[in-house]
């Protein structure tokens, strides 16, 4: 070959290369649709880190409700059926009585495992939050991805937790989709206000501890779980009100089996968690984007 057709065919071959890297860059990379779905990106490595203890995950999911319908639903349920107790709850069983609350409370639970230590954890232990903020991604991307990896471990938890309640014959199978939906709801509405005051938290010092004894138990004790809530004394009652799990129980409880209640107050029980879900977002994102910023 002669230099001259030599140096043409190098021309070519370095022309062919550089147009090739450029026009890839284009094509490959759509920076306006990765940056629009940075949240995704943010829950699926959520996702992944959450599967491997996905057996731990399955067993307590499955575990909790058949122990839950066991001792409370069967075992002391039997004992307030025999008593004549249900008049006093709206003319079912204690077990039909109790299947709602313990729906939302699953999902609940679900939605606060995922949005308590995972955000420590991005904020301290890995810092990973930061790593992520170094590239496009935002600290609304990271609250939207948070909360969508948990959206979809409770909604696993839910389904496995309406299974079983349907196999006890807690509840039927023509209201699960709305009930499914009302726990979901009310998981998300406490646990979008959980992930915003987490992101407060500079160090554990025992806090979700704190948490755990002294809102998540008294919510349990005092949002109408185990009993009406009508039949507490009047001066603790509102810790009833105020609580995004005496909301959920009340609208699962409508709709599973028609408990009378106003149309009114149906309707501020949705409105009320959908309130929980919109503060919580607010500060989250605020605080995120500030504590990433500091």
């Amino acid at each position: 070959m002669s230099s001259a057709n030599a140096n043409t065919v190098g021309v070519s071959i370095e022309k062919s290369v550089h147009d090739s890297v450029w026009q890839g860059s284009l094509n490959l990379v759509d920076v306006a649709r990765a940056r629009n779905f940075a949240w995704l990106h943010v829950a699926e490595a959520r996702i992944r880190n959450m599967m491997k203890w996905w057996g731990s995950i399955a067993a307590f999911g499955l575990g909790n409700p058949v122990l839950y319908l066991f001792s409370v639903g069967i075992g002391i349920g039997a004992l307030v059926d025999s008593n004549g107790s249900a008049s006093q709850l709206g003319g079912v069983s204690y077990l039909t009585f109790l299947a709602p609350a313990l729906l939302a409370s699953a999902s609940i639970q679900a939605f606060q495992d995922e949005t308590s230590f995972p955000v420590m954890e991005g904020f301290l232990w890995n810092k990973n939050f930061f790593a992520m903020n170094a590239t496009p991604i935002t600290g609304r991307d990271i609250v939207n991805g948070l909360l969508a990896a948990a959206l979809a471990r409770t909604v696993v938890t839910v389904g496995i937790y309406e299974g079983v309640l349907l196999a006890f014959g807690a509840i039927t199978l023509d209201v699960a989709l709305p009930m499914f939906f009302s726990a979901i709801l009310t998981g998300a509405a406490f646990g979008s206000v959980m992930l915003a005051v987490t992101t407060y938290v500079k160090e554990d010092d025992g806090f979700f501890a704190i948490v755990g004894r002294f809102i998540i138990a008294p919510m349990m004790m005092f949002s109408g779980t185990f009993y009406p809530l009508e039949s507490m004394p009047f001066y603790l009652q509102w810790v009833g009100w105020i609580s995004p799990l005496w909301h959920g129980t009340d609208l699962g409880r409508t709709i599973s089996y028609g408990s009378a209640q106003q149309g009114w107050v149906t309707i501020s029980h949705w409105v009320y968690l959908a309130l929980w879900i919109s503060v919580g977002l607010t500060l989250g994102y605020r605080q995120m984007a500030k504590r990433l910023a500091a």
